[in-house]
Formats: structure tokens, sequence, C-alpha cells
């Protein structure tokens, strides 16, 4: 495995395109998901209230960033939140940067200080109960040192989810990966890259530090004897029914538990579908999914 993916890793030439615009077909097509002005293109969705109530302004852009701000809480309860791009995706590559910054808002639990990651393979805004807190999907968690010995980063945390830890099933509902510790409010780069429902690569400052396969749906919504149910989860019935289902595609959301956090530098390469075969995505694409369903251009 670790064979193959460095010669996955290889063919990513690391070439960021401005907000909508496409580079030559000698380079690889990555698109920026933040435009650097506004939330244009994102849908909020935050625990006890409706889609796109930015309750308190959680999420706000500032200096070219999102930031997830409570400036204007008193305290926090419930208010667990997610931004949602609007573009569901299966097979891509995502990086960015994230900090996280200041303190904690008071109410906030110990567990989420400093603590927050980005949602892969999500559901989206729309289809959230009203006091859903987490939405089912594959949370790669960023964590911030606490100056206290070793805290890693770009775990893996499965609300609705299971997946495979070296070909073994595992319904852990976090599990670490094996990155450094990062204190203070550095800027910290990462990856993903998002292979359907096969397998999924998370990225810490260009080290693999976290492999896993077969994604479904299923096993406990925060821990293995916590059902849909607990979670205010919309439409319980329908999720229990696609128990053990593959999760190959979904939405990407950046999350909001408490404690402020930047992101800067959302970019996307999207490796599903018809490519140039001269583009170098086209070549990612080629190794690291199945050719057949790609239809070549005329």
């Amino acid at each position: 495995m670790r064979t193959f993916f460095k010669v996955l890793v290889a063919t990513f030439l690391i070439i960021p395109t401005v907000y909508g615009q496409k580079k030559k077909s000698n380079q690889e097509e990555w698109q920026s998901l933040f435009n650097g002005k506004d939330l244009t293109g994102w849908d909020i969705k935050i625990a006890g209230h409706k889609v796109n109530d930015n309750y308190k302004n959680t999420f706000i852009v500032e200096d070219g960033m999102i930031r997830v701000n409570y400036k204007e809480y008193e305290k926090f309860t419930t208010e667990y939140g997610h931004m949602y791009f609007n573009q569901p995706f299966s097979h891509y590559k995502i990086k960015l940067q994230y900090r996280f910054t200041g303190n904690q808002v008071p109410g906030g639990a110990s567990w989420n200080v400093r603590n927050s990651g980005i949602m892969l393979h999500s559901q989206s805004a729309a289809s959230l109960g009203l006091d859903q807190d987490f939405p089912i999907s594959l949370e790669m968690q960023y964590l911030g040192g606490l100056n206290a010995g070793e805290r890693t980063t770009g775990n893996l945390c499965t609300p609705g989810t299971i997946v495979d830890i070296d070909g073994k099933t595992t319904e852990q509902h976090c599990i670490n990966s094996t990155s450094k510790t990062y204190n203070g409010d550095q800027w910290v780069s990462a990856e993903a890259i998002v292979l359907g429902d096969s397998i999924v690569y998370h990225l810490i400052e260009g080290d693999t530090v976290l492999v896993f396969t077969n994604p479904k749906i299923g096993g406990g919504y925060v821990g293995k004897n916590h059902t849909f149910k607990d979670g205010k989860v919309g439409s319980e019935e329908d999720w229990m029914k696609k128990q053990n289902t593959a999760l190959g595609s979904g939405y990407i959301a950046l999350q909001a538990e408490s404690h402020p956090i930047d992101f800067k530098n959302i970019q996307l390469l999207n490796l599903k579908g018809c490519m140039n075969p001269k583009a170098l995505n086209y070549k990612s694409y080629y190794i690291a999914s199945d050719p057949a369903s790609c239809k070549y251009k005329k």
C-alpha cells in the first residue's frame, strides 16, 4: 500500500488555480472552493437552527480566511455547526490550511478545546435534522496541542459511519493518526485523497498519517452504543435502511465545535469523470481510480 501511495502522490503536481478558473491542459485543474471574499457556494447548518441561519455570525470571512467565530456568544450550549460546500464529490483531493486561535467559548466541552475538522462524504446541509449536531460523514479531525503531551491531528472520527483499518472493520468512533503534535496558533497544512468508497488518505504537512478503506454507513452514531436517534438525525428510518451500504460520495463541510479556528487556501482537485488525457490530473485519475469510467474526449 505504501508503494502504491508513493506512485499516486508522485502524479500530483501542486499548482493552485484561482476561483472558477482553469489552468492550461498540461497542469492539474485545481479549483478553489472559497473565493476569499464571502461565503458564496457554501450552506450553513447549526444545530437548533434552520439551514443558512448563520447564528451569531459563527462563520465569517476576514482577511481572505473563513473564520469560526464566537465573539457574539456569551455561552456555547449545543450550537455545533458545519458549513457545506454546495456540490458533492466522490473521487478527489482536497487541501487547506488551518490554525486554532484564542480561547474556547465558555460552555464548550473539555474535549472540544482546540478541536475541529472537515467532514468528507457528508450528507447535505438540507438533509440534517433541525437539532442534529453532526452530519453522517467521515470527519478528518484537527486537534491542536495543549502543551501537555502528544495530541495527534488528521485523525478520523465516524459519525454514523464504519471503515476498515489495516483490512479489518472497526466501529471505534475516533482513530488517531500518526502525526506530530502542533502547539500554538501556527498554520498547519492538511490534505485528504478520497477515492470513492475504496480508500482515503489523510496527510499532514505532506506526510501520510492515516489510511482507511471501505467506508460505509452504519455503526454507532458517535460511538458503538449511540444510534441515529441519539444524534437527532433527520429521516432516521431511511438511514437505518442504509446500514452497511458503501459510502462513496458526499459533501465537504468545515466544522465549528466551540473553539475558534481559521481556514484558508481551500482547494480541490476533482478526480472523477472525463478529463483531458493531456492533463496531469488525468494521469492522477488513471492511477487512482477506475479509468474505464472516464469517457475520453474526442
